[in-house]
């Protein structure tokens, strides 16, 4: 659990980025292009083009495809109409997606799963709803997207790596994440991006290159790579772990108010529903 606790504090810590140096201010198409290119500079010289399954290609095509292009085009484009809390609130029932598309791949129902998905959204409700603005159905439909394809991506890597085990590292075959997100990225800012809102401040500059080597890089690659080694009862309730911490960082670093009780507990229920997770794993090791 150890890569995607990691993730979660640089997941948690590029929401307020996000919101407070580029919605609004740099064109989403853009963002979520100039993220993918950093992030194919650091993996594609790494990657590995001959003893590689071709099926395993095209499957992480299609994973970098959902999980990163479909998925920051929809995240970045819902930050126009929703507020920072409100992209926080909406991403909750991510884990509700992960254990759906689980279940489906295994063909089976797990209720000891969905119950600690249900109880980590619930935790997360808990910490994160302050109320929604009115006009906020756009926004939540491009989030439920986002939601869906993050979802799918992590744990169609998931039981890609299992259907096709090799020798090669994992970095050696991630290359082809990125090229299947530019895939969506590219033509995106091509048709729809506007050149007039570009990063012009070298603040956003500096955001972006840490967007792109530290959350899409490393962060996508060690999410992945941790979603391999956990169930998926425990990736569940991981997505949603970035909403306690996005508050802490909050408080700590921009000292941004907010209610210690609620986050209090909340916290506490998205630390049971990992023990749930935990127990979920206990009780199929011995049936």
């Amino acid at each position: 659990m150890g890569y995607l606790l990691f993730v979660t504090l640089i997941q948690a810590f590029s929401f307020s980025l996000i919101g407070v140096y580029l919605a609004g201010h740099v064109d989403s198409y853009f963002a979520v292009l100039i993220r993918v290119v950093l992030a194919g500079l650091v993996f594609i010289p790494l990657t590995r083009w001959r003893q590689v399954e071709p099926r395993f290609m095209r499957g992480m095509l299609l994973i970098g495809a959902l999980q990163f292009g479909i998925t920051y085009v929809c995240l970045y484009l819902s930050f126009r109409v929703l507020t920072v809390p409100e992209v926080l609130l909406f991403t909750i029932l991510t884990p509700l997606h992960v254990t759906l598309i689980e279940d489906a791949l295994n063909r089976r129902f797990n209720p000891w799963a969905l119950l600690a998905a249900l109880v980590a959204v619930l935790g997360a409700g808990v910490i994160r709803y302050d109320g929604i603005d009115g006009n906020f159905l756009g926004g939540f439909l491009l989030l439920q997207v986002a939601n869906f394809t993050y979802a799918a991506g992590q744990v169609l890597y998931k039981h890609l790596v299992a259907r096709y085990p090799s020798d090669l590292p994992h970095y050696r075959r991630f290359g082809y994440f990125y090229l299947g997100a530019l895939i969506i990225a590219l033509p995106a800012f091509l048709i729809f991006g506007n050149a007039q809102h570009l990063p012009d401040a070298p603040q956003q500059w500096l955001v972006l290159l840490f967007l792109g080597l530290c959350s899409t890089a490393l962060g996508m690659y060690w999410w992945n790579k941790g979603a391999c080694l956990v169930s998926g009862a425990t990736l569940a309730v991981f997505n949603v772990l970035h909403v306690p911490v996005g508050l802490l960082i909050n408080l700590m670093i921009w000292n941004q108010q907010e209610p210690l009780s609620r986050l209090f507990i909340g916290g506490a229920l998205i630390l049971v529903s990992l023990w749930i997770s935990r127990l979920t794993r206990s009780i199929r090791a011995t049936a």
